[in-house]
């Protein structure tokens, strides 16, 4: 029974040497907003997905992009010898969550002497890369 646990545990750690992983915490965008530019990265190639990143017009994009260029960093990083997959297209975004942060919460004075709140969101932003398993034909 030992045996077959450390096999699976070899298995989990190849698996894990091929991806890369890099974290954004604090983010001060909405995560509603950080979610739009997001979807438009998930599953793509990540030389196409910095393009996409650059040239947009939405203002989340830019701390993405440089959470991206992290991420790829790191996957060169635990893969020096596999350069050439970087090259070719291999690499991908395989997934990319942005999940809420704190809210800072403040006040904003109203009439008749009301009080309004303002919340100020913030969002955790991770991706997670991996390279494209080659098709085998029957």
């Amino acid at each position: 029974m030992g045996a077959r646990k450390r096999l699976m545990a070899d298995k989990q750690k190849e698996a894990k040497k091929q991806t890369a992983i890099a974290k954004l915490n604090d983010v001060p965008t909405s995560p509603r907003k950080m979610r739009l530019v997001a979807d438009t990265v998930r599953g793509v190639e990540v030389n196409r997905a910095l393009d996409l990143l650059k040239f947009s017009k939405k203002a989340p994009s830019i701390p993405l992009e440089k959470l991206l260029r992290s991420a790829i960093a790191n996957w060169e990083a635990k893969n020096p010898d596999q350069a050439k997959e970087l090259d070719g297209g291999n690499v991908y975004v395989k997934t990319i969550m942005v999940g809420e942060g704190r809210t800072l919460k403040r006040i904003r004075p109203c009439p008749q002497g009301r009080a309004g709140r303002i919340r100020k969101r913030s969002n955790h932003v991770t991706i997670v890369l991996d390279v494209k398993k080659p098709v085998q034909e029957a």
